[in-house]
């Protein structure tokens, strides 16, 4: 894990996944399981209390940010005078919007898990026994490359662009044997990268490449 102090108040954490799972806790109950959730944040804030010496009492204002590679967390401690907070916040200088800073880390485990649970349970009710994937590609070459090798007849796919990346929303109804799903989705994965992220976060937020059947349309309009 990567510390980094803003300022006085102010500390930036980074924690890979694989960091999150050598500490004996899933990439994924970290938010779906509130206790777990808060038990890893506070583990962090433990650290941060011994190496940088970064008092945790107080109120705590927290964002974090999923990443590929692991999470982003910035944790600013409130100054508490005459039973008034003040709060200073870092200048974000990589985004011109403005970040939420008004939850503390339980009210904002709890939006998480709200989030989570809801995306959950459309998933179950929408597709109970298919499988559904998203898959995620850096370059655009790699999906040209993949619809050259791979067909998905007969699967739902369609082709979305998401902050930088792209990615392969892909759906196998009860009629594929799980060997056959196993099979494709492995040479899927010889171009591109199993994703955590929700296809309904990809679809609000991210803009439309190819609908329905993506790899056959990029198959005709760039066969070799």
């Amino acid at each position: 894990m990567e510390i980094e102090r803003i300022n006085d108040s102010t500390l930036k954490f980074f924690i890979t996944y694989n960091d999150i799972e050598d500490r004996g806790f899933d990439r994924d109950e970290i938010w779906y399981n509130r206790e777990r959730g808060e038990e890893l944040l506070f583990e962090m804030m433990n650290e941060a209390h011994d190496q940088e010496n970064f008092e945790i009492e107080g109120p705590l204002w927290i964002q974090v940010q999923a990443l590929d590679r692991g999470l982003e967390m910035v944790v600013t401690r409130g100054q508490v005078s005459d039973g008034n907070v003040k709060l200073e916040i870092p200048v974000q200088e990589q985004s011109g919007e403005e970040q939420p800073v008004d939850d503390n880390i339980v009210d904002l485990l709890d939006q998480q898990f709200r989030r989570n649970d809801q995306e959950k349970d459309r998933q179950k009710k929408q597709n109970d026994g298919e499988l559904e994937i998203v898959f995620s590609f850096t370059d655009i070459e790699d999906v040209i490359a993949l619809s050259q090798a791979v067909t998905l007849e007969g699967i739902h796919n369609e082709l979305h662009h998401f902050e930088g990346r792209y990615y392969l929303y892909a759906r196998f109804d009860e009629s594929f044997k799980e060997n056959e799903q196993d099979n494709i989705v492995s040479r899927v994965l010889e171009y591109g990268d199993e994703s955590d992220v929700s296809v309904h976060r990809i679809r609000e937020y991210g803009s439309t490449v190819a609908n329905e059947t993506a790899l056959k349309t990029f198959y005709t309009y760039f066969a070799v």
